[in-house]
């Protein structure tokens, strides 16, 4: 006890003293910084791919991943690939880190004493999300648009501020309910095989140099399955966003049936699950290697 005492005093500047969800916040926030901007690109190739319309002739060569993003650098230019990042960083930066905070509050709170099963780690995982998916919704809306290339927003705040004037805040909201759909079972389901592979490996394996390598592997597994489990509701989120009416969750699924079939809906799924293995997997190992650095159990 006095060893983690210490360990969080030797923290550096004010922050060792600060509260204990505060430094998963600030944790989280950092990781959440390293791996929206590495990634980004994936994030923009997937809307795109996900919004393009239905109009190829038949027997016309199906667009794929490495099309759009060639597409993108010659009509626009190579930095376009980070279109949207302003949004991503105010939704990741405050968004991951309150996911953090809520995931290391809600399992100081419930699980004190013990890990927590398979079934609890994803009621841990979908809860945390769900409260930051909430407070972060406007933005994921904004980011949304922004890498769509339909809309010329020039700022954040005047991106917000447009969909405000002209649609109202019903349209700040839109696709909540695709969101929730989407986020909570990912981060449930990655919760779950992440804390449940990492319980498998021997302790010395855990808690060697080599452990980032260890929680990035883990990650890694664990962001492949819960990617593909919810790529249908990251389609039918995509959709909403875009549309400058307001559809309903039953009225996007309809359409991206009728204009695409099924396979409309694993529109995108490759770089969505680049992008979302990758950033999960960094964003824990920074996490985890940060909290530990400061004492705390993550």
């Amino acid at each position: 006890m006095q060893e983690k005492q210490d360990s969080q005093n030797r923290a550096p500047g004010s922050l060792g003293k600060a509260h204990p969800a505060l430094k998963a916040f600030m944790c989280g926030s950092l990781s959440g910084t390293c791996s929206t901007l590495l990634f980004q690109p994936l994030d923009l190739i997937k809307t795109r791919l996900q919004t393009l319309q239905n109009n190829a002739k038949p027997g016309a060569p199906k667009v794929g991943m490495f099309t759009v993003f060639i597409s993108i650098i010659r009509t626009e230019k190579f930095f376009s690939l980070w279109k949207g990042v302003s949004p991503s960083f105010v939704r990741c930066i405050p968004g991951v880190g309150i996911y953090f905070s809520t995931f290391y509050s809600l399992k100081q709170h419930f699980f004190l004493d013990r890990a927590p099963n398979a079934g609890e780690a994803v009621l841990l995982g979908a809860g945390a999300r769900a409260v930051a998916g909430v407070c972060m919704l406007p933005f994921t809306v904004i980011k949304t648009r922004f890498e769509s290339g339909r809309y010329n927003y020039v700022s954040v705040a005047g991106a917000l501020r447009s969909v405000y004037e002209t649609e109202g805040i019903r349209a700040l909201f839109s696709g909540l309910t695709a969101t929730l759909l989407r986020d909570a079972p990912f981060s449930g389901i990655y919760v779950m095989f992440y804390s449940q592979a990492k319980r498998a490996l021997p302790q010395e394996v855990t808690s060697a140099a080599y452990a980032p390598l260890v929680n990035f592997s883990c990650g890694v597994v664990a962001g492949v399955m819960a990617s593909l489990v919810t790529q249908p509701a990251d389609v039918v989120k995509t959709h909403i966003q875009v549309s400058p009416s307001h559809w309903s969750t039953s009225d996007a699924v309809r359409y991206i049936y009728m204009e695409h079939g099924m396979r409309g809906f694993f529109r995108g799924a490759v770089p969505r699950s680049l992008r979302r293995t990758l950033m999960a997997a960094m964003a824990w190992t920074v996490y985890e290697q940060l909290m530990a650095r400061m004492g705390l159990k993550s």
